[in-house]
């Protein structure tokens, strides 16, 4: 099944002993476009602190009911190495991260903590047709390719001949959490509607300019489904 990231905003995570609060946004790696983390707001009980929650750690199951078990215990997350999510995430702190709850890291090793992900579900080559510009200031050392969707959200989208609007939203697989589309908010250049563009379709981003910039024409746009929120979740459709 497929979603719109929108739609999660505001999930309850709830540990083996009580709720540790909500989903806030996303982060995302922006060279395989999988989800990475959850950002979530803990609340009052500690100290409205904002922690990272990686998807292995969600006990599989439909998501519904508007809450995430996770396998994790608020002693656990309360103890959890404390990240400023207001800055980038270094590859030290992920390391941190990631030895204080055991989990198998994910860079280098292919695949996510435990292989609790379930089958790997067949996706395009976005690899090979999504070519990202990294930030300037960072070093090939240091650079970790996390991306929060909060923020790209609002990134002005251009086909090869011009532009045609925004990132207004993201459709990410249940399974594999892996982004599979863009919803582009046309704004005036189609009548303000919101289409629905697979990640394939991307050639580049300029992250420094907030832009996207796709492998397409203007007239290419229409053959692509509208967004209508009330279709999700669904099955996987886009080519």
């Amino acid at each position: 099944m497929e979603h719109n990231i929108n739609s999660l905003i505001n999930y309850n995570i709830r540990a083996y002993d009580g709720m540790i609060g909500e989903v806030d946004e996303f982060y995302f790696d922006d060279e395989s476009w999988k989800i990475r983390y959850l950002v979530i707001k803990t609340g009052s009980w500690l100290s409205e602190r904002k922690v990272l929650i990686s998807p292995d750690a969600i006990i599989k199951q439909p998501w519904q009911n508007g809450f995430f078990p996770v396998l994790l215990t608020k002693q656990q997350v309360q103890n959890s190495p404390d990240i400023d999510t207001e800055k980038p995430v270094s590859r030290l702190q992920e390391t941190e991260l990631y030895s204080h709850y055991q989990w198998e890291n994910y860079w280098g090793s292919g695949f996510y903590a435990g292989g609790s992900m379930g089958v790997s579900m067949p996706f395009p080559s976005v690899e090979h047709e999504v070519l990202m510009e990294p930030d300037k200031d960072k070093t090939a050392d240091n650079y970790v390719h996390l991306r929060s969707t909060e923020r790209v959200s609002g990134y002005h989208i251009h086909a090869t001949d011009g532009e045609i609007g925004h990132v207004d939203d993201f459709i990410v697989h249940e399974e594999t959490w892996q982004i599979t589309a863009i919803v582009v908010d046309t704004s005036n250049w189609f009548g303000g509607k919101k289409i629905v563009i697979p990640v394939a379709h991307i050639k580049k981003i300029d992250w420094s300019e907030n832009l996207v910039f796709l492998n397409m024409v203007k007239a290419s746009i229409d053959k692509h489904p509208l967004f209508e929120k009330d279709n999700y979740p669904l099955l996987p459709l886009y080519k």
